[in-house]
This record gives C-alpha cells, sequence and structure tokens, in this order.
C-alpha cells in the first residue's frame, strides 16, 4: 500500500514527485524584522533532501499592521524579507521539492507584534486558551478591537499583494490561505469569536466570507496558473477540541463554498485525521471535503506518523498527506519509509523550550 505514497501527482501545472508533503509548522527563527535566513534555508531544504515532494512554510505574515502573530515570525513584506524567502525557495527546488508559501493573519491570537501593540479581530472577544509559552508567549490573550470595513479590506488586499509577492518574486510555487486553527480568518468563521451583525458574521456563508474573499483576490492578484491552496480546520491552537456548530451539512457546505472560489487544493487538519468528523457521523472531515468539493485536490493533516496511516488516507479519501511532528523527527521520512526503515521519535528538545530551530536538525 505504501506505493499510493510515492505515486507523482499534479495540483494545477505544479508537478509532484510523490504525495508526501511537509506540514506547515511555526518555528520562530526569522530575524527580528522578519527576514529568513541560513538557518532556515537548509532546515527547509533538508525535507527536500530528505525525499518530500512538497514543503508548505510555516505561516508568514502579510503586512506592517496586525498580521504578525510570533515573535521573530517571517514575513513577505519588506524586500529583504523577499530576498530571504528566495534564497530559500532556491535551496528547496534545487533539492528537488515543489515549496508553497502559507499566508497567516493572527488577528486576535497574536502574541508579539512588532508593528502594533494591540490586536484585532472579528469582534471584542478575548480568546479562549493561553498564549502559547514555546512561541515566547505567556499568560491569556488579549482582548481585540473589532475591526471595521476599511480594516477588513486592507486584510483581502494584503493577502492579495503577499500572493503575488510569494509568487512573483520570492519563487514560491504555489500560495496556501491560512483558514485554520484559530487564526484572524477562522476567527470570522467561528461562531462564538465573531458577533457581528453586519455582512461579515451571522450565517455560516457570512461567517466564511471572509476566507472566500480572500480567496477570491488572490487568485485574481496570481493567475490562473499559479497554485493556490487554503487550509482549514475545527481544532484551534487556543480551543482543541472545537467543532463547528453546523456539523456535517455545515461542513459540506464550507467545502463547496471553497471549491466555488476557486481553490486548487484544500488542506484539512485534525488532531488524528481518519477519526469522525462529527459524534453522530463515521466520516472524517477530510470524507467530507472529498464529498463537498469532488473537483478539487484534498490534503488530509493530522497525526499520520507512519506510512500505514499516511497511505490509508489516500486509500481513503485523500489525494496527498501533509506529515508535520514525524517529520521534524525525521526530515528524510518519506527514504525511510519507501526503505522500510524505523521511524525516530520526536526529540524533546525540539520544541522546547521554544520552537526555534535547532543547529542539530538540519
Amino acid at each position: 500500500m505504501h506505493s499510493l505514497l510515492f505515486k507523482a501527482g499534479q495540483i494545477n501545472r505544479i508537478a509532484f514527485k510523490n504525495r508526501l508533503l511537509v506540514a506547515p509548522m511555526t518555528r520562530i527563527s526569522a530575524s527580528e524584522t522578519g527576514v529568513p535566513g541560513e538557518v532556515m534555508q537548509r532546515y527547509y531544504a533538508s525535507f527536500a533532501q530528505g525525499g518530500f515532494g512538497g514543503v508548505i512554510t510555516e505561516g508568514i505574515y502579510i503586512d506592517s499592521a496586525w498580521s504578525q502573530t510570533y515573535a521573530f515570525q517571517p514575513g513577505i513584506v519588506s524586500d529583504e524579507q523577499v530576498a530571504g524567502w528566495r534564497a530559500v525557495t532556491e535551496a528547496v527546488k534545487k533539492a528537488g521539492s515543489v515549496v508553497i508559501a502559507q499566508l497567516i493573519h493572527g488577528g486576535a491570537l497574536s502574541q508579539a507584534n512588532r508593528h502594533r501593540a494591540n490586536t484585532v479581530g472579528p469582534s471584542a472577544i478575548k480568546p479562549r486558551g493561553q498564549q502559547m509559552a514555546f512561541y515566547y508567549g505567556k499568560g491569556e490573550y488579549a482582548v481585540p478591537e473589532a475591526m471595521n470595513e476599511q480594516q477588513i479590506q486592507e486584510v483581502i488586499a494584503s493577502f492579495a499583494d503577499s500572493a503575488q509577492r510569494a509568487v512573483a518574486e520570492a519563487g514560491f510555487d504555489g500560495v496556501e490561505i491560512h483558514g485554520a486553527n484559530g487564526y484572524l480568518l477562522d476567527q470570522f468563521f467561528t461562531d462564538y469569536q465573531n458577533q457581528r451583525e453586519d455582512s461579515w458574521g451571522g450565517s455560516l456563508e457570512n461567517r466564511l466570507r471572509l476566507t472566500l474573499e480572500v480567496i477570491r483576490a488572490v487568485r485574481a492578484k496570481i493567475g490562473r496558473e499559479a497554485m493556490l491552496g487554503v487550509r482549514i480546520s475545527q481544532g484551534k491552537v487556543n480551543d482543541f477540541h472545537h467543532k463547528w456548530q453546523e456539523g456535517e451539512a455545515g461542513a459540506l457546505r464550507v467545502f463547496r463554498l471553497l471549491e466555488e472560489a476557486g481553490v486548487d487544493y484544500i488542506h484539512v487538519t485534525e488532531y488524528q485525521a481518519w477519526q469522525p468528523a462529527f459524534a453522530n457521523n463515521q466520516r472524517s472531515l477530510a470524507e467530507l471535503a472529498r464529498a463537498g468539493a469532488p473537483n478539487t485536490v484534498i490534503i488530509a493533516n493530522g497525526g499520520l506518523d507512519n506510512g500505514e496511516l499516511a497511505a490509508e488516507q489516500l486509500k481513503a479519501s485523500a489525494d496527498y498527506v501533509a506529515i508535520g511532528k514525524a517529520a521534524l523527527a525525521n526530515h528524510d521520512w518519506p527514504l525511510r519509509v519507501d526503505q522500510g526503515e524505523a521511524l525516530r521519535p520526536l526529540a524533546e528538545n525540539v520544541l522546547s523550550p521554544v520552537a526555534t530551530i535547532k543547529e542539530d536538525e538540519c
């Protein structure tokens, strides 16, 4: 069954040598001003050298306003940041892999932003949970300012402009819009976080509207030939067990709307990708994505630590799989699985005391 993992594929016009991607994982290892350096070049290239067909970067912030989420997070706003990413993409491509830029706006989950002292979100509601210590966070989240129409439009434009820079200037093969895990686009979609009474809140379609508008704006900027994906989830970094209030029927509508907006792929992430998405049904979120968006590539992520689990997702519903923590422990995960070698466990120091890239990782 492992042969499914190593079958060549294509998303839009981009060819992949296999169905194995590195999942986006925040590593806060850029300079203080958000410029990727030599350590990040070696880190990302090492996954390509290890046999992965594609690499999705950590979330890259998109403006000089409220989007930065963590200290030492990379951006793609300044010329220096773009040049830093260009060196990364050149290294990854030279090693034989596709490279995709994940674009993010932290919204109310911003823990450190050198551009602004405050945070913004759909409504002035404090996020649940605690800031993450391994990203230099401490204590509760701040209460964000509710965004006005001008700020919302600026976010849409910033996603589009950053996508264009990523593809046209930094050398990425495509972009992934981060609409998952509790960050700004997901905050708009989350019923308890979004209490707006205008056209950006209320119904499922209104709450998803910001994500859809971002997708459309990005597509208009990068054109039909560039690869465009979106990541979506139920759980969040600050609310791990969250479930969409509209259940399975709502999930099917979400995936249909995402497909209609014009993405090339939908990247679904759950704690364990194969588990039922809702208590009253047996279908996983990836299976619901396949049913709701039958003409769109589906990428599954979540707990796919070994070859058997990953291959089972391809057999069940997904076109590609994204490997997270198991890839951190095994930058050569594809080579090891292909050759039947044992996989290493995740070392305790990889994400502690902070999640920076360690020298022995690459």
